[in-house]
């Protein structure tokens, strides 16, 4: 009977909300978790009911302690029961996306940033800014490229103009996207503000948002994120944009965003409308038509082109253990070493995973290989040093 009464009283929230906004679609729903922040919880739910007033087009829900607020709290005891508690709700449709911090995305997914740039007050989308779509730079960065476009078409830019950081390897980022577009996928070059203009973007361009997205590797986009958020606090305080944005990937199919752990209120805002407006553009039926288009262009010739020669020289392939469930991880593994580490494992009967946590590259075990693979990777220095919580 309870149960009815509150299902009738959303409807009629939903029906009220309806009137006073015009807006008749049903809500989409973003989760926030209210762990992990250098700034504590109270910070998080304050940006939160920042979003609520600001915004009223998508409702919020916070996952985490008990707090005071009139916005509806899923309690959890701890930062593992509430990651897992999100994926849950993501997984049975209770949420459409969700904003979070220490989230371990699988290789081939990263986050699209987006922030406000201080040269015109103009958005730039900057993909990426955290995780790895390869472990080879310059075909990460073509997918990248594919990231960017793909978010900046769910937020509503139908023609995204895309420009190229002068990062290492930029100039085959540019020939490999080049080669697509003359294959039949359209692609929007931009052009640099700089007298010989071109899609290869300088330091201005960033500071002018030259193009809608900004193509580089993700730890120079990580670092240009904190950069642009931060800029006006020193650093210690996150205060303006987005925050670090969805993990997109070929196939991946939730749209999680990310905060970093000095994230302010202002930008958990802000991430809380990108995440909802993800979510309302379809990011992820957007990923899908997007690859499948690219693919007739070639892009899968296109990527094995470039690592080719990396190919060459890799080990032979290993056979696998069985699968299993992972949840220990072990960091400190450099991200071009994780196919090897990976390799060394399996060599000695260990399933493992590589993926990228909060701080870097890891490698994912189960909990009763976990003492193992750490002595196994470190024996063949592909860790420096044991983590603390092993006894081995």
């Amino acid at each position: 009977m309870d149960n009815i009464k509150t299902m009738i009283g959303e409807v009629f929230n939903e029906v009220a909300d309806a009137i006073m906004t015009g807006n008749f679609g049903s809500k989409v729903k973003v989760g926030l978790t209210t762990m992990g922040s250098e700034h504590g919880t109270e910070e998080l739910v304050r940006g939160a009911e920042l979003a609520a007033k600001k915004y009223n087009d998508f409702e919020i829900v916070l996952i985490g302690p008990k707090v005071d607020t009139s916005l509806r709290v899923v309690e959890v005891a701890s930062e593992d029961e509430m990651h897992k508690k999100m994926d849950e709700m993501l997984d049975k449709g209770e949420l459409d996306s969700a904003v979070t911090m220490h989230y371990s995305f699988p290789i081939g997914v990263s986050t699209v940033g987006r922030v406000i740039t201080p040269g015109f007050g103009k958005e730039l989308i900057l993909a990426t800014t955290t995780g790895t779509s390869s472990t080879h730079r310059v075909e990460g960065m073509v997918k990248n490229a594919l990231y960017g476009i793909i978010t900046a078409k769910a937020l509503g830019i139908a023609n995204p103009t895309v420009g190229i950081l002068n990062v290492d390897g930029a100039r085959q980022v540019e020939r490999a996207l080049k080669e697509l577009k003359e294959k039949g996928y359209d692609i929007n070059f931009s052009e640099s503000v700089r007298s010989d203009g071109g899609c290869i973007m300088r330091g201005n361009d960033l500071l002018a948002a030259a193009s809608d997205v900004m193509v580089l590797d993700t730890l120079t986009g990580n670092i240009m994120m904190k950069i642009f958020s931060a800029f006006t606090t020193g650093g210690s305080y996150e205060s303006l944009g987005y925050g670090y944005g969805p993990g997109v990937g070929d196939g991946y199919d939730k749209i999680i965003c990310i905060l970093s752990r000095a994230s302010g209120a202002p930008v958990v805002s802000e991430a809380l409308r990108y995440a909802a407006s993800c979510a309302q553009g379809k990011l992820t039926e957007v990923a899908k038509k997007e690859f499948d288009k690219a693919r007739k262009a070639g892009l899968d010739e296109i990527l094995k082109g470039i690592t080719a020669e990396a190919k060459k020289a890799a080990p032979a392939e290993i056979k696998m253990p069985d699968k299993k469930v992972v949840t220990k991880s072990i960091a400190g593994v450099d991200i071009l070493e994780l196919e090897n580490a990976v390799a060394e494992l399996a060599k000695e009967g260990i399933y493992s995973e590589s993926g990228m946590g909060c701080t870097g590259p890891i490698i994912l075990t189960a909990d009763e290989d976990y003492e193992k693979a750490v002595e196994v990777l470190f024996a063949n220095k592909l860790i420096t040093q044991k983590p603390l919580d092993c006894n081995c």
